[in-house]
């Protein structure tokens, strides 16, 4: 008897339609269409507004000429025209370049310029920052000005000659434009700059197919059930927002907006819109924890926080399960969406005693399920490392969640894929269960709020100045923001500084958060052949 001949079967329209997490969108308005999607102060708008919004914006755009391949940036705190960015601008075809509010204007002018932005939109809180950037820039993108009714006064009187009212704009479109699918599951969706752990920013491209598996990831992963009420304390600005724009769409949920992360505003809105989850990096737990006892309130019930970077101290995970919440720790890179591994919980590690439960806690943990592969390797070699909880080696991963690769960069798009794996950087050990936990950071980056600061561009700045000779960037651990900058620096002979004045120094050149905190005298440890050893600078830090 001949096989069956399976490959006879044609892939048409019919059985094969690209993934897009912008159909999401389409699904809650037609489902759900008077179900709460978006609350931002006064502000209260249902799926049907929310997606006639995002499709008038996508017609205005490509009315614009704004189509397949084309950059639309977008400089906003989490309000609900960043929201609407998320699907408007792919629906056009083009790509969302979410830029980092906090980045100075020098980085922001570069990728303008390297990303091609032919359309930016930004808050009237930082239209001064994107003034200083269009005037360092050779792209000359059309502006449009986003004015929040929930922003200071001060901030909405700001203002960019020439620049087209947002709302004004969206009236522009119509709510009945018939989007046009994406041809390719793997055309780009949006793009990320790194926050330049080499120098300058790198441009990761995302695609369709792993923006819509990372969002059902997030589902997975977060435990979401529907209807989830989402808190939006991490920026939609970074790695777009793990695409939780698209997740909590997904389930329909509300997007709870807010344009800046203090402790009693996160408490006034978790009780009074019964806010079931929110992300963030260690520093947004230690707001929430250190909100003065008269600003917090009582939860309707326990929060789900989804925490990414350092490992919550004990005591950091005890004060939040008391308050109220439950902590899944996750891990992941700009280049993988977002978070790519998760720390699954086992329900007997609950039994264990705390400082047992803080150990696990620590480990970044296994592959989320829309990530094919997890290991951890001997870079040379390319093989798995011994699952002794000691060797280390460099976390690599690969699937659909990993990037289309860096624009316009093609040598480190591959180095970063050499092998067949992506190359995170990042050093770590693998227990016997599987479970990886980090170690060292390859590149030296310091995490601080949440945000990624590269030793060497921090090294870079303080060379600037005539008195340093030698210096050295690590991080120090610090309870608020997780890690700072801290330098070591050797003088010039005969030359004089103060930390003070290196500090001030640093500003001139850098992002207010990359600005070393600390500043340290001292002759710099060498090797044999004049390498820096920062391992020990780092235990110095330490001290």
């Amino acid at each position: 008897m001949a096989a069956a001949d399976y490959d006879a079967l044609e892939r048409v329209p019919a059985n094969h339609q690209p993934l897009t997490p912008l159909l999401f969108m389409e699904r809650a308005a037609q489902v759900f269409p008077d179900n709460l999607a978006v609350v931002h102060g006064a502000t209260r708008r249902t799926y049907r507004e929310l997606r006639d919004r995002s499709v008038k914006l996508a017609h205005a755009l490509a009315k614009r000429g704004i189509g397949r391949g084309d950059t639309v940036a977008a400089l906003m705190p989490n309000i609900p025209a960043m929201l609407e960015c998320h699907y408007g601008v792919p629906m056009t075809g083009g790509v969302l370049n979410t830029l980092n509010t906090r980045l100075d204007a020098g980085t922001i002018a570069y990728c303008l310029d390297h990303g091609a932005a032919k359309i930016v939109i930004v808050d009237r809180e930082l239209a001064p920052l994107l003034r200083v950037a269009l005037s360092q820039c050779q792209a000359k993108p059309l502006v449009i000005e986003v004015d929040d009714p929930e922003a200071g006064e001060a901030a909405r009187a700001n203002h960019l000659d020439g620049a087209i009212d947002y709302e004004a704009f969206l009236e522009e479109g119509e709510a009945g434009w018939s989007w046009p699918m994406p041809r390719d599951e793997w055309d780009a969706i949006t793009l990320n700059y790194t926050s330049g752990t080499t120098g300058r920013p790198k441009g990761v491209v995302y695609h369709h197919r792993g923006a819509h598996l990372l969002a059902i990831g997030n589902v997975l992963s977060a435990e979401m059930g529907k209807h989830p009420v989402y808190l939006w304390t991490l920026p939609m600005f970074h790695c777009n927002g793990w695409c939780f724009p698209w997740t909590i769409t997904a389930q329909a949920g509300v997007h709870v907006c807010l344009r800046a992360v203090r402790g009693p505003d996160m408490w006034r809105l978790m009780a009074a819109e019964g806010v079931t989850h929110m992300c963030g990096a260690p520093i947004v737990m230690a707001a929430l924890l250190g909100t003065p006892e008269e600003a917090k309130r009582p939860l309707p019930h326990q929060v789900k926080f989804v925490v990414a970077g350092a490992p919550p101290p004990e005591a950091v995970l005890a004060a939040m399960q008391a308050a109220g919440f439950a902590v899944c720790h996750v891990y992941g890179l700009t280049e993988v969406y977002g978070p790519a591994v998760v720390n699954e919980w086992h329900a007997e590690w609950s039994a264990k005693p705390a400082s047992d439960q803080a150990a696990l806690m620590a480990r970044q943990g296994v592959r989320y399920l829309a990530l094919e592969a997890l290991d951890v390797m001997a870079a040379d070699a390319m093989t798995p490392i011994p699952a002794d909880g000691s060797t280390m080696g460099e976390v690599m991963m690969r699937g659909n969640v990993v990037m289309k690769g860096y624009l316009k960069d093609p040598e480190a798009t591959r180095k970063a894929f050499a092998g067949g794996w992506f190359h995170t950087g990042d050093l770590a050990v693998k227990y016997q269960d599987g479970y990886i936990q980090l170690k060292d950071r390859s590149k030296d980056i310091i995490i601080s709020g949440g945000e990624n600061i590269s030793s060497i561009e921090v090294e870079d700045a303080l060379y600037k100045h005539p008195a340093v000779a030698v210096a050295a960037v690590v991080a120090k651990p610090d309870e608020k923001w997780g890690e700072t900058p801290c330098a070591f620096i050797e003088l010039r002979p005969g030359m004089k500084a103060t930390a003070e004045e290196l500090i001030a120094h640093c500003r001139g050149h850098l992002a207010g958060f990359k600005v070393p905190k600390h500043v340290i005298f001292d002759e710099l440890p060498k090797t044999s052949t004049g390498k820096i050893q920062k391992h020990v600078l780092r235990e110095k830090a330490k001290a």
